[in-house]
Parts: structure tokens; sequence; C-alpha cells
């Protein structure tokens, strides 16, 4: 077999892995609450940690492959994701648990940022069409089989086992990347920008804890207020320090052109909308209609089949089609089915969900494949992993935003319906924010047993019901999110973009990687 192929094989490999464990851990929440004794922050954490380093250091890693070569640095990340993958398998307690994520997004981010740039590398013409279309393939399997394969594994061996499976999947890919994958460089790398990065993950990170904290003590608690402008402070910076350096990580000129600008933005309302919204249905799913890890996985698989049928479609599609017809109609096929998700009450069943997940799971197929290849359409080689690694951090900003934001926003509503119900109760009045963080972490049994008997009833229905109108609202800004993404992702990417910008000026123009893009355009 070819070398490209073998390269094909890898980046698909470690892009299964990574994406596979942004969706995975959802579905084992509850099992790893119970286990760890972890609050919901900690659940959120778990999801935040990873997705957060994922989206800081993807611009540095896509600077640091430029310069010392996408091979080197993709397996490094391999090694490293593969590492923390174990550590996460071994974790004995939730803050272990947490930072071994955050290991994992380290890996995941050097990964990410440079497997399309190798993939451009190693492709030309048609075959590079078939190389993202196999790509985005692979992404819409990796969310599919997410929820069932963490229900299967918790079942069968414990939630450990979605982290150890990683292990030999990656000793393998790492191999693939030693013997088979062809060294490729930029022959214009960029030099590194450590303030840029600095600002930048120091504002994500303290953006991200502020929002978190909010969910937990309220919007006006003086600590939280303080983080959430820290963090809006450090990335102003950022912007500033961005706008003003020769080289920078993040080249702001690229939101210039108006097809990169919408793929950034439907990036983040794809990720922010639908998949961030799995995390809190796969907990309505356990704790409210009381199915278990395995049995949320197989509803989830819904969305998730309709998700890797049309990922198929999208690919043989996008010679055919305009990139922005596939980008903007899918994310508003997401957000119309986030919308029939909705109008739930404490007697819904989960037949409810399934016209949305079919709808939302299309939608979500339809927008992977040319997302990818619109992201590098529309830079040169040179600037390949710049574009790969902006893309990718927006997309994990989305998830990680998301979760943050409506994680705050459920905790509130289910907090005022507990607040108000308990208000003409003394015995319980006191403790409406103890019963809050229970039952916003999905432990509503656990909220109703620590009351006296006599209110156990009262307790349950006012739970449920701020469950309930939590993820209805919930639900409402997915869609909006989505909604918007889609819209904007119809009015800005365009097909001239990519001719414009695919000739790379110092080199052959049989160099430049997007050059068949053009035609999915």
């Amino acid at each position: 077999m070819e070398k490209k192929w073998w390269t094909l094989l890898a980046v698909c490999g470690g892009t299964f892995m990574l994406l596979l464990d942004t969706t995975i851990v959802y579905v084992v929440m509850p099992p790893i609450q119970e286990d760890l004794n972890a609050s919901f922050a900690d659940l959120q954490w778990v999801i935040d940690g990873y997705s957060l380093a994922l989206a800081t250091l993807l611009l540095t890693s896509g600077t640091l492959a430029d310069r010392f070569g996408r091979k080197r640095l993709y397996g490094i990340g391999v090694v490293v994701f593969t590492i923390g993958s174990l550590l996460c398998g071994l974790a004995q307690s939730p803050l272990m648990l947490v930072l071994s994520r955050i290991v994992q997004g380290v890996g995941g981010s050097v990964m990410f940022a440079t497997g399309l740039a190798l993939l451009a590398g190693a492709f030309r013409g048609r075959e590079l069409g078939t190389a993202f279309g196999t790509w985005g393939m692979v992404t819409g399997l990796a969310s599919a089989i997410g929820p069932v394969a963490g229900g299967l594994i918790t079942a069968g061996i414990s939630w450990r086992g979605i982290f150890l499976i990683n292990v030999p999947i990656g000793i393998a890919v790492a191999a693939i990347v030693m013997l088979r994958v062809d060294e490729a460089k930029s022959p214009f790398a960029r030099k590194l920008d450590w303030p840029g990065f600095i600002l930048l993950t120091g504002g994500l990170a303290t953006l991200v804890y502020g929002l978190i904290l909010a969910g937990e003590s309220g919007w006006s608690d003086s600590t939280a207020l303080t983080f959430l402008i820290s963090g809006a402070v450090l990335l102003i910076a950022f912007l500033v320090v961005e706008s003003k350096v020769e080289q920078p990580m993040f080249d702001l000129g690229l939101f210039r052109i108006p097809t990169f600008l919408g793929g950034a933005i439907a990036a983040f309302a794809m990720n922010g909308s639908l998949f961030a919204m799995f995390l809190f249905l796969a907990i309505y799913f356990q704790e409210v209609l009381e199915y278990s890890s395995l049995e949320t996985g197989l509803r989830l698989l819904t969305a998730s089949v309709a998700m890797l049928v049309a990922s198929n479609i999208a690919g043989r599609l996008s010679s055919k089609l305009p990139a922005r017809v596939l980008i903007g109609g899918g994310l508003i096929l997401v957000g119309v089915g986030l919308l029939l998700m909705g109008n739930v009450d404490a007697d819904t069943g989960w037949t409810h969900f399934i016209p949305g997940f079919v709808l939302g799971g299309i939608g979500a197929g339809l927008v992977n494949p040319p997302l990818a290849s619109t992201a590098m359409g529309v830079v040169d080689m040179s600037r390949s992993g710049m574009a790969a690694g902006t893309n990718s951090t927006f997309r994990q900003l989305g998830v990680t935003a998301s979760v943050a934001v409506l994680g705050s926003i459920f905790a509130a509503i289910i907090g005022d319906k507990l607040a108000g119900g308990l208000r003409g109760t003394p015995e319980l009045a006191g403790r409406s924010a103890e019963l809050t963080a229970q039952v916003r972490g999905g432990d509503i049994g656990a909220a109703v047993a620590s009351t006296p008997e006599q209110f156990h009833e009262k307790v349950n229905d006012l739970a449920l019901s701020g469950f309930v109108d939590g993820i209805n609202t919930l639900l409402a800004i997915a869609a909006g999110l989505a909604l918007i993404g889609g819209v904007l992702a119809l009015l800005l990417i365009r097909a001239k973009d990519f001719v414009a910008n695919q000739q790379p000026k110092p080199a052959p123009a049989a160099d430049a990687p997007g050059r068949p893009v053009a035609a999915e355009s």
C-alpha cells in the first residue's frame, strides 16, 4: 500500500480516538459521579478540561507542526493522548480524572492541528477530495458510536474501559506514523508566538472557569465575576497582540476572507449546539427516564446513525454541491431538529426525541466533510497548519463554551424552581442550593432521599419540573445557535474564495492543497 494511504489511515485512526473521547463520556457521567463521588462541576470539567486543552493549544500546535514537521508532531500527539487515556482509566479522584483529560486534550490538539495538513501534503487532485471525504466519514463514525460504545463498555467492564481502549489503538497508530508516514514541513514556517499563546490559554481557561463557577454560585458571585472579567480582558489583549506581532499564531487577516469566517462560525455553532446538548440529554435519559448507560447510548444511536449515513452522502455530494449549501443547510437542519426535541414535560418518553435526533443527525452529517475542506481550501500550503488549527479551535470552543454556559443556565433554572417551591416550607427553605447541586448533577433520587419523608413527593415534583424546564430552555438556545450559524454560513461561504486563495505565492500551483476543493464549492 502506498504511503499516502497509510497517512490517511493514521490520521483517521487518531481522529477517531480523539473525537470518540468527546462523545463517549456523555453516557458514563452518572457512573463516574457515583464511583468518584464527583460534583456536577467536576463532570463539566471532565468535558471542558478536554475541550479547553484542545481549543487553546491547537493554534500553537499548528505553528509547531509547520516549523518542526507534521509527522513528528502528530506522532508526539498520539503518544501524549495515549498516555492521558491510560491515566484517565486509572483515575482515583475527580481531580486526577480532570487532569488526565487535560493531558488527553494536549495530545489531541497536536493530532487535530496536524492531521488535515498531513492529508493536504500527501494527496493531490481528486484523491484529496476522497481523503477529506473519508476523514469526514470517520468523524461521523466516531460521534455515532461514541454513546453506544460508552454504554457497552460500561455495562461489560466499567466506565474506565472507555479510556483504556484507546491504549492499544494509540500504540498501533503511533507505529504507523513512525514507519509509514512521510515527514512534511512548511518552507515558510512561522515563529512561535509565546505572548499570543499565554494570553489565549489564560483567557479561555479563566473565562470558562468563571462560567462554571457562576453556575455553581450565581452570576452575582464576586469571584465568578472576577474570573469572567479577567478572562475577557485577557482575550481582548490577545486580539490586540495578534494584530501587532509580525508572525501571529492567530492570523486575524484570515477573517477578512468571508469563507474562512463562515467556516469558523459554522464550526463553533455545530459543536456548540447538538454535540454540547448530548451531555444534558444523556443525563436526562438516565436520571429522569431512568435508563442505564447502555440503554441511553442505544437511544442516542438514533442521531448517530443518521449522522453517519449523512456523512457518507455528504462526502459524495461535496464535488457536486456548493460547500455553503451543505454546511449552511446542515446547520439549519440541526436547529430544526433541536426545536423538534423541545416541549418536553414530566411524562415525555424517549420516542418524543426520535424526529429531532434523525433530523439533527442528518444535518450534522452534512456539515462535517465539507467543513474540513473549507478551512484548508482558502489558504496555501504555508498556512495550512494555522488554517486547520483555527477551524478546529472554533469546534472545540463551541463545545467548551456551550457546556459551560448551558450548564450555568441549567443550574440557575433548577435553583429558581426549587427555591421558589420551597419558600413556604421552613424545614427545607435553606437547603435549596444543596438540593439544586444534586438535581443538576442528575442525582434526583439522592436529593429526594436527603429530605424528610413527608416532603419526598414535593421535592421530587419540583426537581423534575426544574429539570424539564431546564432541558427545554437549553434545547431552544442550542437550536438558536445552530440556526444563526447556518444562515451566516449560507451568506459568507463563497466559491470564489477557494479559487482566489489557493495559489501559493512562493510554490508551484501543483502544490496548492486547496485546488481540488474549488470543485467542491
